[in-house]
C-alpha cells in the first residue's frame, strides 16, 4: 500500500475527523489554496482550489480542486460516488476556457471518517482516474488507525503532471 500515517492523535476521540479537515484546510491556504465551506446535500464540504501554470506540461494551466468530507462510513460505492461527484464540480466550475484547450482540471476527492472499509482504501491507493484533460486521485482518511490511501505514482496518462499530485498529496495530507 502507498498509504502513510499522518500524524499522532487520539483516534477515539469524536471529532478526529473535524480535527483533520481543519488541518487540511490550514494546509491548503498555506499553499495558496483558495477555500470555503459548501453544503452538499446537507454535509459541509471544504473545497479548496488553486490554478497552475507551467511551460513544462506543454503549457498548460492545471486547476486543482481538493474537496474534502467527513462521513459516517467509507466504503467502494461511496468513495466512487463521492468522486464521480468531485469530478463533475470541479469541470462545472472551473471556469475559462473548456477543459483540454490548454488547461485540464486535477481533484483529490477527500473522504475522512472512522469506519473505512480497506477495500475502498485499496480502490483509491490503486490508480488515478482518468478522464479527458480531467485527473483525479481519490483520498481515503482513515481516522481510526490514522492512515491516508490515495495512489502516488506515476501513470501513464497525464504523466507529465504526476510530480506535482504526488507534492501535493504529500503537503496537503500527510505532515506532522
Amino acid at each position: 500500500m502507498h498509504g502513510q500515517v499522518y500524524g499522532p492523535h487520539d483516534p477515539s476521540t469524536p471529532s478526529a475527523s473535524t480535527a483533520y479537515l481543519a488541518t487540511l484546510e490550514g494546509r491548503l491556504t498555506a499553499d495558496g489554496c483558495a477555500t470555503r465551506w459548501e453544503d452538499w446535500a446537507g454535509v459541509p464540504v471544504l473545497v479548496g482550489r488553486r490554478s497552475d501554470f507551467r511551460m513544462r506540461w506543454m503549457a498548460t494551466k492545471l486547476h486543482l480542486f481538493t474537496v474534502a468530507a467527513a462521513v459516517p462510513e467509507i466504503t467502494v460505492p461511496v468513495v466512487e460516488g463521492f468522486t464521480e461527484q468531485v469530478t463533475k464540480y470541479a469541470k462545472d466550475t472551473k471556469g475559462g476556457l473548456p477543459v483540454g484547450l490548454q488547461n485540464g482540471v486535477g481533484a483529490f476527492p477527500v473522504l475522512v471518517s472512522d469506519r473505512v472499509d480497506p477495500a475502498a482504501v485499496r480502490w483509491a491507493e490503486e490508480r488515478q482516474r482518468v478522464r479527458f484533460a480531467c485527473m483525479t486521485r481519490p483520498v481515503v482518511v482513515d481516522t481510526s488507525r490514522p492512515y491516508v490511501g490515495m495512489y502516488r505514482g506515476k501513470p501513464a496518462l497525464g504523466r507529465v503532471y504526476a510530480t506535482y499530485f504526488i507534492e501535493k498529496g504529500s503537503r496537503y495530507f500527510y505532515g506532522p
